[in-house]
């Protein structure tokens, strides 16, 4: 569970509900439905229309990462790289068949299984890293979604709030509705902008770090598995992984 973000949520969402109070205003000032109803429904409209189907659902699934950040430790993964390599001087690369077998990240197992097969060092590289940028760029589309919907967001809310003025236009000569018509135009822009710069695009942005980091992780495992097929010394690999810890 990644504490900082959910405190980065809470610490927004105060600041903006004691500023509130500070002024001397009512958290429930800040409560209107067909405000929500506009620029949540707004905003995600706006984005399906504009995303496939399948970006968006990739999106909703790296959205968990935020709170849930995948383990991608380096230094663990330089640990059995550097294992594997003995094995290899060993015992040759078929010494490394059983390993592979059970290793449980896909990634990892996928370039082992090349190795043992006795591919080229230049083959593993080049198949790996299609894997590794396609899965990078896939994951970079799913960050714009968010992006596109903290874009989008405002400007919803402004339109929620042309909206309200009309409602309170309408009903001039009945001044017991003018309050819900100006309280759907304040909060719907409060909404758009407050949705888009504390929640969406902070999504976009930490989901374009994680998938970059997820990258130089997985560089790193190409690069120690194509230096184990080059058949270099353990000591000189682990020497080369070390300079990812930074």
């Amino acid at each position: 569970m990644d504490l900082l973000s959910i405190a980065g949520i809470l610490v927004a969402v105060a600041a903006i509900v004691g500023g509130n109070a500070l002024e001397g205003g009512h958290v429930s000032a800040l409560l209107n439905g067909p405000a929500l109803v506009i620029v949540f429904g707004g905003t995600l409209g706006a984005i399906l229309l504009q995303s496939p189907l399948a970006v968006f659902l990739h999106s909703l699934r790296l959205a968990g990462g935020v709170f849930r950040p995948p383990s991608h430790q380096i230094n663990p993964a330089i640990k059995k790289l550097v294992n594997w390599s003995n094995v290899a001087r060993k015992e040759g690369l078929l010494g490394l068949e059983a390993i592979a077998e059970s290793e449980p990240d896909l990634f990892i197992r996928k370039g082992m299984q090349l190795l043992v097969d006795g591919s080229e060092p230049e083959v593993i590289r080049s198949i790996m890293e299609v894997e590794v940028d396609s899965r990078e760029q896939y994951d970079l589309l799913a960050a714009k979604v968010f992006e596109a919907m903290g874009g989008y967001a405002p400007t919803i809310g402004i339109l929620g709030a042309v909206m309200g003025l009309i409602h309170v236009m309408q009903n001039l000569a009945d001044p017991g509705r003018l309050g819900s018509g100006i309280a759907t135009a304040f909060v719907a822009t409060i909404y758009g902008v407050g949705l888009a710069n504390l929640l969406l695009l902070p999504f976009g942005n930490k989901i374009k770090t994680l998938a970059l980091r997820k990258s130089q992780y997985q560089e790193m495992v190409i690069e120690g598995i194509v230096a184990i097929a080059e058949g270099e010394n353990p000591r000189n690999i682990e020497s080369k992984l070390q300079g990812y810890l930074n």
